[in-house]
């Protein structure tokens, strides 16, 4: 048994339009048909993912099954004005987690207090099963480093694509 966490396709993105409302683009479509066909996933799953549009399209694309969408696997808010380099911004979320990193955007620790208690009872009612989460880059950071007791691997965030999976063993789980 194993977690993926799975990070949306890409989004469209939107000025003036806060990113948790983002649709997926449909110019990544094929991006997303490509992990579905790469053999990266489990052909049997407990699947979940955020509300967020952009998530939901990933994981409807990524899977004909059943997809629990649970509130508390949002992204981390970030609401405010557009940010051209949002990676700095996040970086400095990531350093002073219980601060807010800029204006409107919640304390990272309280995205990590929101997701983790979420991810974790997924994985209690779902033990010996492989799970499959769709969601976002920030969260599955956070939820990666605190599963695997690690430090967040913030070049590994700055790298993934859109879309992509780190997979936690279940070794790393306790499994």
């Amino acid at each position: 048994m194993s977690l993926f966490l799975v990070r949306h396709g890409r989004p469209l993105l939107q000025r003036g339009r806060p990113a948790a409302e983002w649709e997926l683009d449909p110019a990544g479509f094929d991006d997303v048909w490509a992990l579905r066909e790469s053999g990266g996933l489990p052909e049997r799953a407990a699947w979940f993912c955020s509300p967020e549009p952009k998530a939901v399209g990933t994981a409807q694309l990524l899977t004909e099954g059943d997809v629990g969408i649970l509130d508390d696997l949002r992204e981390h808010v970030r609401g405010g004005d557009w940010i051209d380099d949002v990676g700095a911004v996040v970086r400095r979320a990531f350093a002073e987690p219980d601060l807010s990193a800029h204006l409107g955007w919640e304390p990272l620790a309280a995205c990590r207090d929101r997701v983790l208690p979420a991810v974790r009872r997924i994985l209690d009612v779902h033990r010996g099963e492989d799970v499959v989460l769709v969601g976002h880059g920030t969260a599955w950071t956070l939820v990666d480093a605190a599963l695997t007791g690690s430090d967040p691997d913030l070049d590994r965030w700055a790298s993934l694509a859109m879309p992509d999976v780190l997979v936690v063993p279940g070794a790393m789980l306790g499994a």
